[in-house]
């Protein structure tokens, strides 16, 4: 059975098949760590917990796609491809999903609204790929 990721791959396609590099990996982890980390700090605001969280997660979804062998030019396609980079299912990619459309309404249309639920929510969904990304060799 082909690799979904193959499938996904090739000219015109949403991802790039391309040999991991170990100092980018080690680079997008310790990004993630760092920022997850610094999202759970309660003394920030919650607009810049939501940053720290969401680039974190992007972050390390990211490492796991490269671990993969594989690189996007879409943004969002990091998440969606958590079940096959990482075995993570619809709980985590979906919150990461939703935030990242969050994001964008925040970023291009000033519309931000955020609550503790979804950011709780949030770091859960990125320490669940931080978990993940630990037990994968």
């Amino acid at each position: 059975m082909a690799n979904p990721l193959e499938n996904l791959s090739g000219p015109g396609k949403a991802l790039q098949a391309e040999p991991p590099d170990a100092n980018e990996i080690d680079g997008l982890l310790r990004s993630g760590h760092a920022r997850l980390k610094d999202a759970r700090n309660t003394a920030l605001a919650l607009e810049s917990r939501f940053d720290l969280a969401y680039n974190a997660a992007h972050a390390l979804s990211l490492a796991a796609l490269r671990r993969s062998g594989f690189r996007s030019g879409n943004r969002y396609i990091v998440f969606q491809v958590l079940p096959h980079t990482l075995g993570l299912g619809p709980e985590v990619w979906r919150v990461l999903d939703k935030c990242h459309n969050l994001r964008n309404r925040g970023e291009y249309e000033g519309l931000l609204e955020l609550d503790e639920r979804l950011q709780a929510d949030l770091i859960a969904a990125a320490q669940a790929v931080a978990d993940a990304l630990g037990q994968v060799g």
